[in-house]
């Protein structure tokens, strides 16, 4: 089979290698449709101090299970499933508690264990889920990116009557913006970004109001307006600090960031409101919850696709991703 393999840092191929067997509780997915995130590409350019080389890349990923392992119904094959990257050990601390996403012995596919960029991939049968007819296969692999809105606003509990604030219009803060609007029904969802185009995106996706903060700072734009719940998508170490400056008092504050730069905050500036600080890393069981925003329509993951390209295409595809953020949103590769 061909798998998409990150040899060590900087050096990608797309390699022949042997099909796998799925073990004991596994199954083996003929994987589809998978898109690509960038933390794939930090793995490649080794920015990623998580991932173990060499590395078969991969973690949105969908396709139909074709072999299964000890102790899995027989009825499962032929499901079709997206899959759940996040592997963990179901019995350490974070695990008990529904936290499963910052497991001790966590293992990430496409990170730490082989992932979806390949014809075929080995995954716990647990972590498949069986997705209904109306999830079209197309789509089907963007619902992991989606289950990160899930998981940050599960913490937050948007209100409807907020002021949302969503730092950066990449995939991640588009996602959010649509869980926003559709699911919580928030009435007010602004963003900031520095490209006009990812600011076009943003409004495609139903944010209410845009602003550009490449040559005039967010404060001044905002003109007093403290918005109560602030995601940050673009996770940029100065954008914290900036934050805290103008949330209202009793905000909630979601960081989706994974800088590994200090940022300067006293603890006046969050005692003095009373802001709460909520971080969030992958997701902990939010595949179920996602399947359904997209089957009943609440979500539209087709907004963020621009992409289509053949897995042999891979480097290509990884480049104008990295490269060209202002034409280019989710890549979509097909395997087969």
């Amino acid at each position: 089979m061909k798998s998409v393999v990150i040899e060590r840092p900087g050096e990608l191929v797309l390699a022949d290698r042997p099909l796998p067997e799925p073990a004991t509780g596994e199954v083996r997915v003929k994987v589809q449709f998978a898109s690509i995130c960038g933390s794939d590409v930090h793995i490649w350019h080794g920015h990623n101090p998580f991932a173990k080389y060499p590395r078969v890349i991969g973690h949105e990923f969908f396709g139909v299970i074709d072999a299964l392992g000890d102790g899995v119904a027989s009825t499962r094959l032929g499901e079709r499933v997206a899959v759940d990257p996040v592997v963990s050990c179901g019995h350490c601390y974070p695990c008990s508690v529904g936290r499963p996403n910052v497991c001790k012995e966590l293992q990430v596919t496409g990170v730490h264990r082989d992932g979806g960029f390949s014809e075929y991939a080995v995954v716990p049968a647990a972590n498949a889920y069986r997705l209904p007819d109306a999830i079209p296969d197309r789509l089907a692999s963007l619902i992991e990116p989606f289950t990160i809105a899930a998981n940050i606003t599960a913490f937050l509990k948007p209100q409807q009557q907020e002021v949302a604030l969503i730092y950066g219009a990449g995939p991640m803060g588009l996602t959010a913006i649509q869980v926003l609007k559709n699911v919580y029904h928030v009435e007010q969802v602004l963003v900031v970004d520095r490209l006009p185009q990812r600011l076009e995106l943003a409004l495609q996706n139903g944010a209410d109001r845009v602003f550009n903060n490449a040559e005039v700072p967010l404060a001044a734009q905002l003109e007093g307006v403290q918005p109560t719940l602030i995601i940050d998508a673009a996770c940029h170490p100065t954008i914290l600090a900036e934050a805290v400056a103008l949330a209202s008092p009793a905000a909630r504050i979601g960081l989706l960031g994974f800088s590994g730069e200090p940022c300067s905050l006293t603890q006046q500036s969050l005692t003095s409101k009373e802001l709460s600080l909520f971080t969030s890393r992958l997701n902990s069981h939010r595949f179920p919850q996602v399947i359904e925003w997209m089957e009943k329509g609440l979500i539209q993951p087709e907004k963020l696709v621009t992409h289509y390209f053949p897995l042999h295409d891979i480097e290509r595809a990884m480049t104008l991703f990295e490269k060209d953020p202002r034409t280019c949103c989710k890549v979509i590769l097909q395997m087969h």
